[in-house]
């Protein structure tokens, strides 16, 4: 038995680009730089014009901050180079923020429900020209904290999660900017209720997107468009090649999908040298037809199945 690793590189990884890395960096804190300094703003605003409405989405814009940062903090783990115990590195730290942001996502939406419920129930008094106000003001701040993150690296599901919140943010405020219209001109204080539930459920949708490709990264599934099955197949077909099993495909980080076989080859490549040509032709088949960056293949005898105590498809 014999076994060897290769790595196919059939494009540059945005995962390990350390210019695409340090772009996102610096998107990144552009964004926390702009949401932050509105948050102050907001707070002083809402506490000058002692507007309760403004102090929660104060509170609001906290929890974008803090997601924010987990993503700039996230990012410069993920930068660290591979070594010790950790032999990835810690890129799955990117995914982690992502699921985090996720998590944060729906928690703030369903508390948004519950207070978009209450208040269609039993509107409070809403003061429509500040609440108008300050949303516009918001609206223009996330366009420019939207516009930023966008020139990113969209590939990097921890910038995506950035960009939802900040994306639902938006949406919030343009939102509440037509609640505060409505109020102005109609006194129909349940207008910010229905808004807020609207916006509550844009933030589901963005929450169940990140945590689903989050999971499928953190629980090992095959990479979104590698086909397991399809992978074997081609694989068979390569000269010489007898049986494909313990096929795994699996996603380090954003960007960085991996798969690993182990492929069962007549016995005379071991004994005429053939091997290294053999694996040759395994990888230009694997990069001729799938966007795989890394490759592990252990080949084998068909004799070496009988060491083998289990064997996976």
């Amino acid at each position: 038995m014999r076994s060897h690793d290769r790595h196919h590189h059939g494009g540059r990884d945005q995962a390990t680009v350390p210019g695409t890395a340090d772009a996102s960096m610096r998107h990144l804190l552009t964004a926390l730089g702009l949401i932050g300094a509105f948050m102050v703003a907001e707070v002083i605003t809402g506490a000058l014009a002692g507007s309760l409405v403004l102090l929660a989405d104060a509170g609001h814009m906290l929890t974008d901050v803090g997601a924010l940062a987990a993503s700039v903090w996230a990012a410069r783990l993920a930068r660290r180079p591979a070594g010790g115990v950790w032999t990835y590195g810690l890129k799955r730290a990117e995914i982690l923020s992502a699921a985090v942001n996720g998590v944060t996502l729906a928690a703030i939406g369903l508390v948004i429900v519950v207070e978009g419920i209450r208040r269609l129930v039993s509107p409070p008094p809403v003061a429509g020209a500040v609440v108008l106000a300050v949303a516009l003001v918001g609206v223009v701040v996330n366009l420019l904290a939207t516009w930023v993150l966008a020139k990113g690296d969209r590939s990097s599901l921890n910038l995506r999660g950035a960009f939802a919140h900040i994306v639902t943010d938006l949406y919030a405020f343009i939102g509440t900017a037509a609640a505060g219209a409505v109020i102005l001109t109609t006194g129909w204080r349940r207008a910010d209720a229905v808004a807020s539930l609207l916006v509550a459920a844009l933030m589901a949708r963005a929450a169940w997107q990140l945590l689903r490709d989050a999971g499928r990264i953190l629980l090992q599934g095959a990479p979104e468009g590698v086909d397991l099955a399809e992978v074997r197949n081609h694989l068979r077909t390569v000269e010489h090649v007898v049986d494909v099993h313990d096929l795994h495909a699996w996603t380090v980080t954003s960007g960085l999908p991996t798969l690993s076989a182990h492929v069962v080859v007549e016995n005379h490549c071991f004994d005429t040298g053939h091997a290294p040509q053999l694996l040759d032709a395994l990888q230009a088949c694997l990069a001729g037809h799938f966007d795989v960056a890394h490759a592990t293949f252990q080949l084998e005898p068909a004799t070496h199945a009988g060491h083998e105590k289990e064997i996976h498809a």
